[in-house]
């Protein structure tokens, strides 16, 4: 039996060893804005039955319990923490904060996806050309793309995505764009794709581009970002508690291994 407390205790370390790599990552971007949490999450593996429930004894009557012994534990998945980030002010006329549900769609490569990605930082700039893109090292663009006129002395965002220009000569603003949200019935199934992207997939389901504010749609907050949703105060409580576990299955594989060695020792 000693054997197999082995190989349960290091199926442990190597569940543990992936979870510490998910808090650590958690922790690397509290910084980072429109930033979502990933937990993992662990099932038990395979059980070996000595003796099943309900099987009879001697005398014919059903036993209550059986006797089973497990192999281990694994990681089944990481599950995105998809709450709302804390809004922070910034006064910039280009960041925009999605209150609510959804993300903003930027183009990236085609090789990527079906050639769009989700992200909810919505810190913008103007490119040569005019367009908003993402800040990013590619500078994606905003999809439905908008462009600022050569001449706009300031544009305003609505709740519901609407963009106006005012520009220069003009006291009157003129509307230029309409910022769409895309949802998804499963954001959980979204591709984390680096750089504050998600990518959709066949199990986050199509997208479903509308208006802010509409069917449940988070609304925009104009010079506002979301930060990150990490908290760290919780993801250094669960980086002991994973350090403590992690220590508690060496102590197992120690424990076995002495059993194995007293047992060898007979021999003698």
């Amino acid at each position: 039996m000693a054997i197999i407390a082995l190989h349960s205790a290091a199926t442990g370390m190597t569940a543990l060893s992936t979870q510490l790599d998910v808090i650590s990552n958690n922790i690397a971007n509290a910084n980072n804005n429109g930033f979502k949490a990933s937990r993992a999450t662990f099932e038990d593996l395979l059980y070996q039955y000595q003796q099943l429930p309900g099987a009879k004894n001697e005398l014919g009557d059903i036993q209550p319990i059986g006797v089973a012994v497990g192999y281990g534990t694994r990681v089944n998945g990481t599950q995105l923490d998809m709450s709302q980030g804390s809004m922070i002010q910034t006064g910039r006329q280009y960041d925009v904060c999605i209150q609510g549900t959804g993300f903003f769609r930027v183009k990236v490569m085609q090789t990527q996806g079906d050639g769009f990605g989700y992200t909810r930082s919505g810190n913008f700039f103007v490119n040569t050309d005019g367009k908003l893109v993402c800040n990013s090292q590619d500078g994606y663009l905003l999809d439905p793309p908008i462009t600022v006129p050569q001449d706009s002395t300031g544009i305003t965002i609505s709740q519901d995505g609407r963009v106006f220009s005012t520009n220069a000569g003009s006291t009157n603003s003129q509307e230029i764009g309409q910022i769409q949200i895309a949802n998804f019935r499963n954001p959980q199934g979204l591709i984390q794709m680096g750089g504050n992207f998600f990518q959709r997939s066949d199990a986050s389901g199509p997208e479903i581009l509308q208006n802010p504010g509409l069917n449940g749609t988070g609304v925009l907050q104009q010079a506002a970002l979301e930060t990150s949703n990490v908290d760290p105060v919780t993801e250094l409580v669960n980086m002991i508690k994973t350090q403590r576990t992690f220590e508690l299955n060496s102590q197992s594989i120690q424990a076995a291994d002495q059993m194995l060695q007293q047992v060898n020792n007979l021999r003698r």
